[in-house]
C-alpha cells in the first residue's frame, strides 16, 4: 500500500518522472480546451476539440472529405468509441471513415479523444 493510500490522499497523481530529476515541465497540448459530457455512469460519453485538418482534410462517411475549421466529437457508446466531425459552429456531424473501434472501458476514452486530435489536427500542413 503507498502512503497516499494509507493516509487517504486523494490528491493528484502524476507520473512526470524524467530520468535527470528535473522538474516536468509543461507542454502545450492541441485540443487542450476540451469538453466533456455524459448521461450518466453507464451511458454514452463524449469529448469535443477544434482542429484543423492538414491538406486532404478529413474523410466521412456521409459526405466525403470535408476540410477546414471542424470540431471533433469522439463518442463512446455500448463498448464502441465512434469520431464524428462537423464543421466549427454547424449543426450536422459526419462519422469519420474508419473512426468507430470497440472500447472495453470507457475511461480510455480520453486517451483514444487525444490520440485523435493529435493525428486530425494539422494546422500547419
Amino acid at each position: 500500500m503507498t502512503e497516499a493510500e494509507e493516509t487517504g490522499d486523494k490528491g493528484p497523481a502524476t507520473a512526470g518522472m524524467t530520468a535527470d530529476g528535473a522538474a516536468e515541465t509543461q507542454a502545450a497540448v492541441p485540443g487542450a480546451g476540451m469538453v466533456a459530457d455524459s448521461d450518466g455512469a453507464g451511458g454514452a460519453q463524449s469529448r469535443t476539440a477544434d482542429i484543423v485538418p492538414g491538406p486532404g482534410g478529413v474523410m466521412t462517411d456521409e459526405v466525403g472529405v470535408v476540410t477546414g475549421e471542424l470540431t471533433l466529437r469522439t463518442e463512446y457508446a455500448d463498448g464502441t468509441v465512434t469520431l464524428h466531425v462537423q464543421y466549427k459552429d454547424a449543426d450536422e456531424w459526419y462519422v469519420v471513415t474508419g473512426g468507430s473501434v470497440p472500447l472495453g472501458d470507457p475511461a480510455g476514452l480520453d486517451a483514444v479523444h487525444g490520440v485523435a486530435v493529435a493525428l486530425l489536427h494539422r494546422p500547419e500542413g
